[in-house]
This record gives C-alpha cells, structure tokens and sequence, in this order.
C-alpha cells in the first residue's frame, strides 16, 4: 500500500457513470477525468517543509471532491491511485 508524505492524501477514484437524454449509459471511461474520491491513506499529523506542525483533516474512507487538474495518477499492482495534496481537496461528504 501507499504511504503518503506531508499534506499528501492517496484517493481510490470512484467512476462516474452517466446517463444521457436518450437513456443511454455512457461509462466513466468516456466522461471528463473523475473529480470524487474515496480516502486510502492520509497522515494523521506532520510537518511542513516551512517546520510548522499541521493536522489533516481528512481520515481514511472520507470521500471527497477535488479539482479536475490536480493529483498525480500512481499504478500499484492492477489499481490506480491519485496522490493529491491536502490543499487541493475541495470538500467531503
């Protein structure tokens, strides 16, 4: 399993499906880069490079909204992870 360093948070992707006028289902792989998540790792506290001491705010198995453009897709095994800094977490559930 990934560990995360500092503020960096590891998300399991949940696809989204869509569904279209028609009815049709049209699968996560043909819509826009996910933006929702579901919390593997974070850390519970650490330090910032500036030495200041901060507190995540996230526990594992929150699920959470970040924007479209951040992360950094990481493949271990046969899943794929996004590793995102905390500040980039827009809200959770």
């Amino acid at each position: 399993m990934l560990k995360p360093i500092r503020d960096n948070i590891v998300l399991e992707v949940i696809e989204q499906e869509a569904v279209s006028k028609g009815g049709i289902i049209i699968p996560g792989s043909a819509l826009e880069k996910p933006y929702q998540g579901r919390v593997v790792a974070a850390n519970s506290s650490f330090y910032m490079p500036d030495g200041s001491f901060k507190c995540c705010e996230l526990l594992v198995g929150d699920i959470v909204y970040f924007g479209k453009t951040h992360g950094t897709e990481i493949k271990t095994g046969d899943k794929t992870y996004l590793v995102i800094a905390e500040e980039f977490i827009l809200c959770k559930e």
